[in-house]
């Protein structure tokens, strides 16, 4: 830009790179204008604005101050902005007073009003905690906006505020949900599913559909993709290779019966669908045919537990990830046959398919594939040729809830179920071995039993956990179910929440924040954080008897929508993370001020005052379901 002035030049450098902020949307949008820099703090900006610690740095005159008679090739200063007009300018070559008559006009055009927002930028990346280690957050505030039970939720690849909900038994729905405040309820037909696949999927208390997934460009090409379990017994289409074979020394004969059924009874699938028709467009699409475009993988299970399944696509890569457990064994101990650590096998490992050119049947024989993909060039298998070609990451014991962080797309991070004593978090990497079953978390894990043989530790370099807990912190009587995977939150709705880790135990005593300090390091300090339910929560919350703690069941999933919002999916409904002050939690960064209370004459849906028995009966139903398949029983 040939800037001569050093101060003129370190500024607009500042600037220029302010798009890399984390809050850069919103340094950028200010209404319908489109912004060629960010929103610059001045004296016009509210005092009580969040950011309002910056106002003390007015940032705006100061730019104008070292720029205003410097020439700068090709400004990002030109009279751009509708309504807001500078001087008209035939060069590339400008100043800021060739562009505009005064500080005051410049700074009206670049610093925005009061009203524009309450983020700024001053030069510095703006942060919500600039104070070193951050405190913990007061507390996590819920409200209540569904009674369904769900095991995954996907915000609508649209960017609406849709989302796709399944269930374990097989269904998906497609569902919008409420603005934050407002009262409003998930929008949810429970007899219109957006696909019913129950005729194919096997549904028991280990078994059901595990994971959905819709491609990048499902709004155009209509493609999704489910992960299920299937019975060969039930359904002629359940047919696949065995993962106990010759190529990890395994002979499925030789297996014992688990729980009644025979070795690769069960199998797990990945399918895909399309939305598309010839009546309307994918993304207007509110059904979808239960008929399969493909079978992606079919793999048979050797026994009936840790087969984990869920599968999303990676946000830079457009690849389909695959979590997938170790297989579990009779009594769910100690992965016997040494799956996970088995590179020829999938059991244990994290997969990574290019589900966009789909190879020929002769190419799919021959290269010993497990259905309809293909093998991005840079799996780790081009590194080491020992792996199978579709593993990513390996030494898992049953993944339960993997997400990318939405604003660091590498920080692929995962939860992993534990065995006796530790349930952890790892920040999966390429060809990243995470220990299972030589370690279990931190500790050395000694098998019960090992007819597939054991594996050295010093044959590996593990990666141990980032975050995680001892079963006795949950409950010291009973000790923990299992963990629950969730999501870095990157919502502003609660602003002392941005930035951490949420995740949980199943048995809903326990939720933890992970807090990385300092950012990218990898370095995490955990709290467990206190919950309540918003006293203005659209549907009622069961307490636990005796104490004003949510009565939520169980902890299934976590889900994110497309405004970044973070919802937890539990066996009492959907709940949604909300103001804090919604729940008289003190957050110093919550905007109060200009948060519009939800309607008093906003009433409850008919069906908020659940009672308690049905309650119950939910509770029972469920109360099994993903305490054997997560190997808690």
């Amino acid at each position: 830009m040939n800037i001569s002035d050093p101060g003129c030049a370190s500024l607009l450098k500042s600037i220029l790179c302010a798009r890399c902020d984390p809050f850069s949307s919103e340094l950028f949008t200010i209404n319908s204008v489109h912004r060629p820099v960010p929103v610059l703090c001045n004296s016009t900006v509210s005092i009580n604005s969040s950011q309002s610690s910056q106002l003390a740095n007015d940032f705006c005159s100061k730019v104008w101050n070292a720029c205003e008679n410097v020439s700068i090739l090709n400004s990002p200063f030109a009279p751009s902005l509708e309504g807001q007009a500078g001087l008209p300018v035939n060069s590339s070559v400008t100043k800021l007073t060739d562009l505009w008559q005064s500080k005051s006009d410049f700074c009206k055009a670049f610093g925005g009003e009061s009203t524009d927002g309450s983020v700024c930028f001053n030069g510095e990346p703006v942060t919500i905690n600039n104070t070193g280690s951050p405190s913990p957050p007061a507390g996590l505030c819920l409200e209540k906006i569904g009674n369904g039970s769900y095991l995954n939720m996907v915000a609508h690849p649209d960017g609406s505020n849709r989302a796709f909900f399944s269930s374990q038994p097989g269904k998906i729905w497609l569902a919008t949900i409420p603005e934050e405040g407002s009262g409003g309820t998930l929008e949810i037909d429970e007899s219109s599913p957006f696909i019913d696949l129950t005729d194919e999927v096997y549904f028991s208390s280990a078994f059901g559909m595990m994971g959905m997934a819709f491609h990048p460009n499902f709004a155009q090409n209509g493609r999704f993709f489910a992960s299920f379990n299937c019975d060969k017994v039930r359904w002629p289409g359940c047919v696949g290779r065995c993962s106990c074979n010759s190529d990890v020394n395994c002979d499925p004969s030789k297996l014992p019966s688990d729980n009644g059924a025979q070795p690769c009874q069960y199998h797990s699938v990945i399918a895909e669908y399309s939305a598309n028709s010839s009546a309307v467009e994918a993304s207007l699409a509110t059904t979808a045919k239960p008929l399969e475009v493909r079978r992606i993988l079919t793999m048979g299970l050797p026994f009936t537990s840790h087969h984990a399944g869920q599968i999303l696509f990676g946000p830079t890569d457009g690849y389909l990830y695959f979590m997938m457990g170790d297989g579990g064994g009779p009594g769910n101990a100690g992965d016997p046959y040494n799956f996970s650590q088995n590179k020829k096998s999938l059991l244990g490992k994290i997969m990574r398919l290019d589900v966009d050119n789909i190879p020929s049947a002769k190419e799919i024989n021959d290269l010993g594939l497990w259905g309809n993909y293909s093998i991005p060039k840079d799996n780790p298998s081009s590194e080491d040729s020992e792996l199978l070609p579709e593993i990513w990451a390996l030494g898992l014991r049953n993944p339960w809830r993997c997400s990318f962080d939405s604003e660091r797309p590498s920080y692929f991070i995962c939860a992993d179920v534990g065995q006796d004593v530790y349930e952890e978090v790892d920040i999966i990497s390429k060809g990243g071995n995470y220990g299972w079953r030589i370690y279990e978390g931190p500790y050395p894990y000694n098998p019960p039993s090992s007819p597939g043989g054991n594996t050295s530790p010093n044959s590996i370099s593990p990666i141990f956990p980032v975050m995680g807990y001892n079963h006795s912190e949950v409950n010291k009587n009973e000790g923990s179910a299992s963990i629950t995977g969730g999501y870095f939150y990157r919502s502003k709705t609660d602003p002392c929440m941005y930035g951490r880790y949420l995740y949980a135990d199943l048995y809903a005593n326990a939720v933890w924040a992970g807090t990385e300090t300092p950012e990218d390091s990898g370095n995490f300090t955990t709290s467990k954080i206190p919950f309540s339910c918003a006293k203005d929560s659209p549907i009622q919350c069961i307490t636990v008897p005796g104490s004003n703690f949510p009565s939520l069941g169980y902890i299934f999933s976590f889900g994110e929508d497309n405004r970044k919002d973070i919802f937890v999916l539990a066996s009492s409904g959907v709940y949604r993370v909300v103001r804090p002050s919604r729940c008289s939690y003190t957050c110093s960064k919550e905007n109060v001020t200009n948060v519009a209370s939800p309607s008093p004459s906003t009433s409850p849906p008919s069906n908020a005052g659940q009672s308690h028995c049905q309650y119950s009966r939910v509770l029972v139903l469920f109360s099994s379901l993903l305490l054997l398949l997560l190997g808690v029983m």
